[in-house]
C-alpha cells in the first residue's frame, strides 16, 4: 500500500490529476474537504479554519494558541488518512508530513503563469486583472502556510520526487505518470516500512494531541517522535517538572515504551 500526496498550484488541476489517478489505480482521493472536515471534527472551531487551512497566518494569528490546536490537528487527520494505505492526499502539507515515510510519493503540480490565467478565466468568467490576482494571493499564502507550519519552500522542486507541468501534460497523461512512478518505485519492503512508520508517527501524535489538548501541558513546540520501543519528546519548556509530568504520562498510555525527553529547558522561557 502506497501513499500519494499532491501539492499544488492554483489552476494546476490539482483536484482533477488526483481524481483522474484515483480512477486510475483504485486508489481513495482524500480531498480537501475530507481533511477540513475531520480537523473541525476532532475539535478545531470550523469558524477558525478560514485563519489557518493553507493561507499564510497573520502576525498576531500565529503567535496564538490556534496555531498550535490547528497543526496537531491537520497533522492527526494527515496520518490517519494515511494510515488507511492506498490513498491520494491533496494540500495541507501532508508531503512535509509524510516526507520521511518510504511507500510515499510526492508529486508538485505547477502550470505557467498564461495557462493558469487562461483557465482561471475559464472557470469563473474572470479578467486578466481578477486571475492575477488570484494567483498571487494564492501563492503566498500556500508559501506562507508551508513555511509557517512546516519549515519547508513549497517551490523548491527538491521536496518532491517530482514535478509535474500540466500546462505541458494532460490530466491523464500526468495522473498515468504519476501512477508510474509508485508502481515502478515503491517496493514491498518501502510499503512494509513505511505503513510502520505511519502507525507510529500516528501513535506520537495521539500522544501529543492528548497531552496538549486533554493534560494541558505546557511544552511549546511540542511533538514526539518513536523510534523502535522509545518515545521521544521535543518541545521547549521553563520548567523541569513540566517536563516529567508529560514523560510519566507517556509511561502510563505507552507502558512497553521507553519515555526520553529531548524537550529544551529554557527557566526564563516564555508562553504567549
Amino acid at each position: 500500500m502506497a501513499v500519494i500526496t499532491l501539492s499544488r498550484q492554483v489552476a494546476a488541476w490539482g483536484d482533477e490529476v488526483a481524481q483522474s489517478l484515483a480512477k486510475q489505480t483504485g486508489y481513495k482521493f482524500v480531498t480537501r474537504k475530507d481533511i477540513e472536515k475531520r480537523i473541525v471534527d476532532l475539535g478545531f472551531p470550523k469558524s477558525k479554519m478560514p485563519k489557518y487551512d493553507e493561507r499564510k497566518p497573520g502576525f498576531f494569528a500565529s503567535l496564538t494558541k490556534n496555531r498550535d490546536e490547528y497543526l496537531n490537528y491537520a497533522q492527526y487527520a494527515i496520518l490517519e488518512a494515511a494510515a488507511q494505505g492506498n490513498v491520494i492526499i491533496i494540500g495541507r502539507g501532508a508531503f512535509a508530513v509524510l516526507q520521511d515515510v518510504p511507500n510515499n510519493v510526492s508529486v508538485r503540480l505547477v502550470a505557467d503563469e498564461n495557462t493558469r490565467i487562461t483557465r482561471l478565466k475559464n472557470e469563473f468568467n474572470w479578467d486578466d486583472k481578477q486571475a492575477k490576482q488570484r494567483i498571487q494571493e494564492s501563492d503566498v499564502n500556500r508559501a506562507g502556510f508551508h513555511a509557517s507550519f512546516y519549515n519547508v519552500d513549497i517551490e523548491d522542486p527538491s521536496q518532491y520526487h517530482a514535478v509535474l507541468n500540466t500546462g505541458f501534460v494532460n490530466i491523464d497523461k500526468a495522473a498515468a505518470i504519476i501512477a508510474d512512478i509508485v508502481k515502478e518505485s515503491i517496493s514491498d519492503e518501502d510499503e512494509v516500512k513505511g505503513n510502520q512508520l505511519i502507525q507510529d508517527k500516528l501513535k506520537a501524535q495521539a500522544i501529543i494531541n492528548k497531552l496538549y489538548f486533554e493534560e494541558k501541558v505546557n511544552i511549546e513546540f511540542m511533538h514526539g517522535r518513536i523510534e523502535g520501543k522509545t518515545f521521544i519528546l521535543h518541545g521547549v519548556s521553563d520548567s523541569p517538572a513540566v517536563v516529567q509530568k508529560a514523560l510519566q504520562y507517556i509511561k502510563k498510555e505507552l507502558p512497553d515504551y521507553e519515555a526520553k525527553s529531548a524537550v529544551s529547558v529554557v527557566q526564563d522561557f516564555k508562553t504567549y
